[in-house]
């Protein structure tokens, strides 16, 4: 696998770590609030050498706490499991972001002790979930198993839903809620729309109303706050 992108210092990909955050390309959904369009459709970005992501890692250690692997979908990457092990043998921490369609891949990696915090996106309600990802239908069964799987609690975890004003009201916060009752955390994120997204033109839940969707989803999950509204 490649590595299309690089954030060499970011203090917000992961929660109170200091990261660099990589990302790879290719996805199985095609979100139309994505912001990385160029790894996720045309993949017209050129790959980064890993001579020079690792020497990089290698010259921040003790200096950074971890390495945000995200995308893209990473889990679409059988040999994922043998780039992470590389970067922990140098000391790192990881994140792995993950849309939760490949829940053998995210066992693999949980039972192999290669990640240390796992954030997997929850799109929408059940009903609307295709509509959200940009697909005409979508099985959730493997969605489904990755979410009862991170609710075991094998490692710390968090589920996140990114707002979108034409996408998301209180009657499918409601039901996300039912869905993932129980969680260790939920983060409800404010959207903001730039040249990379698929699609243009879609709004930001305003924070009066996100505020409205945490008190819903805090009937479910102890743990929910708002992310980027502040």
């Amino acid at each position: 696998m490649e590595f299309y992108g690089i954030e060499k210092l970011s203090l917000v990909d992961f929660d109170q770590k200091i990261s660099c955050t990589l990302f790879t390309s290719a996805c199985n959904f095609r979100c139309p609030f994505c912001h990385n369009s160029s790894l996720v459709i045309s993949n017209d970005a050129p790959s980064i050498s890993k001579d020079a992501i690792y020497k990089y890692l290698k010259s921040r250690v003790g200096i950074l706490d971890a390495v945000v692997i995200t995308g893209g979908e990473p889990t679409l990457h059988p040999d994922l499991v043998d780039e992470i092990r590389k970067i922990k043998e140098l000391g790192y921490l990881i994140k792995l972001d993950t849309n939760g369609t490949n829940p053998e891949m995210v066992k693999l990696l949980v039972n192999e002790h290669l990640v240390d915090f796992i954030a997997m996106d929850i799109k929408n309600s059940k009903e609307k979930y295709a509509l959200t990802t940009g697909l005409k239908s979508l099985d959730l069964t493997k969605i489904n198993e990755t979410i009862e799987f991170l609710k075991e609690d094998h490692i710390p975890y968090e589920f996140r839903t990114t707002l979108i004003n034409e996408y998301h009201a209180k009657e499918d916060i409601e039901k996300i809620g039912i869905w993932l009752k129980g969680a260790r955390s939920y983060r409800l994120q404010r959207f903001i729309d730039n040249e990379y997204c698929i699609k243009h033109g879609l709004h930001e839940v305003n924070k009066s109303d996100a505020e409205e969707f945490l008190s819903i989803a805090s009937k479910y999950i102890n743990d929910v706050k708002l992310r980027s509204y502040d």
